[in-house]
């Protein structure tokens, strides 16, 4: 059979296929069943042929006299059984035998000649098969044989109706097989395909809706702890896919304001050739520092920070993002270290992002003041930002570091919630850990962990 032919002779579908082993299984169960049936249905009508043969033997055997000097058949008022099939010999000699024998006489012959209980198949002159016996009479004092035939054609004819009601019966067993188990699977299924529907539903939207532990077989029980558990993987992509859309979003913001600000004043009147090129240096910068927050933050998003290679010289790294921040002039920012170099063991740029929504937040509320401070913190590294705003609410600390969460929404200032989250998960991916110190009164204070170089 070609693989295409194959391909086409198997279903398509779990509930067809089932159902094709349930009818070949049955298939081949039947016929074994219906081979050992007539098989045993013939043995028995066999021997039920033989016994009527030896219950005619020993009738005809009750006319047969052989107490004297020679064997001799006793006239009887009803002689019919001498002319239904039976031959009586005395010895090798026949003495009686049907009148329509004809080549079966030679059949009883051999039988006797063989001697003993004997019985075998032969061809009748105008029926069918025949069955033969020979049976001696018991007692005689000289040897004496009777023969008795029987057609076989009755017991033939019932033991082929047999087979062919087996037939019958095996292929209605069939059909009801295959009818039965397309009906018992597909009722097996149905809760399979209704599952499969929840499950693409619940995935195309991030849905929170899982199939748990209802009280299901223990096969679709497995089935919906593996959907569940393939869903939280959707929804942590999913999440995941958002989260790095907003946080991009978020810090793109103030290198694209940079631009537009420096666009928007180079066009308000012509420049000189110092100010056209003073523009440019703050543009470029500003277009290096958007290809360093896509880098890292991607990068970030791809694999564990912690791994990545490199050290950072803290002071210089602060300074450097201090003077790409845009400060208020109502603001003055100190950035300072203790005595020594102190090195952080993440990459300079990584550094950066992690400090960058600290000190943006610092400068958005501020009065007048903001403090970055570097140390070392046993075998880490600590930066402190500080400022002399309100502070943080007290009722508000706990949710401080949940993505999109505000203290005021309606205050006046720019933000979507972003900035703190994201510091906190870029540092945990590098080891460390960003906290909120609420021992800072007043303005609001946060320590930034790390591993040192």
């Amino acid at each position: 059979m070609t693989p295409r032919l194959h391909r086409r002779l198997v279903p398509r579908t779990l509930r067809g296929r089932l159902s094709l082993v349930a009818v070949t299984t049955a298939a081949l169960l039947m016929v074994i069943l219906t081979v050992v049936f007539n098989t045993a249905v013939r043995h028995h009508l066999r021997h039920q042929a033989d016994e009527e043969l030896r219950a005619r033997a020993a009738a005809v055997a009750t006319t047969v006299d052989t107490s004297g000097t020679r064997v001799r058949v006793l006239e009887t008022v009803n002689d019919r059984l001498l002319d239904a099939n039976v031959w009586i010999y005395a010895g090798p000699r026949l003495l009686e035998r049907p009148p329509s024998a004809g080549p079966l006489t030679g059949v009883a012959e051999r039988l006797v000649r063989g001697g003993g209980r004997r019985c075998l198949d032969a061809d009748g002159p105008d029926t069918g098969q025949v069955r033969l016996c020979a049976e001696p009479v018991p007692g005689a004092r000289r040897p004496a044989t009777v023969v008795t035939a029987l057609d076989l054609s009755p017991y033939r004819s019932s033991a082929n109706t047999l087979l062919l009601g087996s037939f019958v019966l095996d292929a209605v067993m069939l059909a009801c097989t295959y009818g039965l188990t397309r009906l018992a699977v597909g009722r097996a299924l149905r809760p399979v395909g209704t599952m499969t529907d929840q499950a693409t539903q619940w995935s195309a939207v991030g849905s929170e809706e899982r199939f748990g532990s209802a009280d299901r077989p223990a096969e679709l029980a497995r089935l919906g702890a593996s959907l569940d558990a393939l869903l939280d993987r959707i929804r942590a992509v999913l999440r995941h896919e958002r989260q790095l859309t907003g946080e991009l979003s978020h810090e793109l913001r103030t290198p694209l304001s940079r631009i537009v600000a420096e666009l928007d004043w180079y066009g308000s009147r012509p420049r000189t050739p110092a100010e056209t090129r003073a523009v440019h240096v703050t543009i470029a910068e500003a277009a290096e520092s958007m290809r360093t927050i896509c880098d890292t933050l991607l990068t970030t998003a791809r694999e564990d920070a912690a791994a990545a290679p490199g050290t950072a010289p803290v002071l210089p790294t602060l300074r450097r993002l201090v003077d790409r921040q845009p400060v208020p002039g109502r603001v003055t920012v100190d950035v300072s270290a203790a005595s020594g170099q102190v090195e952080a063991g993440v990459q300079a740029a990584l550094l950066e992002r992690i400090v960058s929504p600290l000190l943006a937040n610092a400068l958005r509320y501020a009065t007048s003041h903001v403090t970055l401070h570097a140390d070392r913190d046993g075998n880490g590294v600590r930066v402190r930002v500080t400022d002399d705003g309100p502070g943080v609410p007290p009722a508000f600390a706990e949710r401080l570091f949940q993505p999109g969460r505000r203290a005021d929404p309606d205050d006046g200032h720019d933000g979507a919630g972003l900035g703190l989250p994201l510091a906190r998960r870029l540092a945990r991916s590098a080891g460390g850990e960003v906290l909120h110190d609420p021992e800072v009164a007043p303005g609001a204070g946060f320590v930034v962990r790390l591993p040192s170089g």
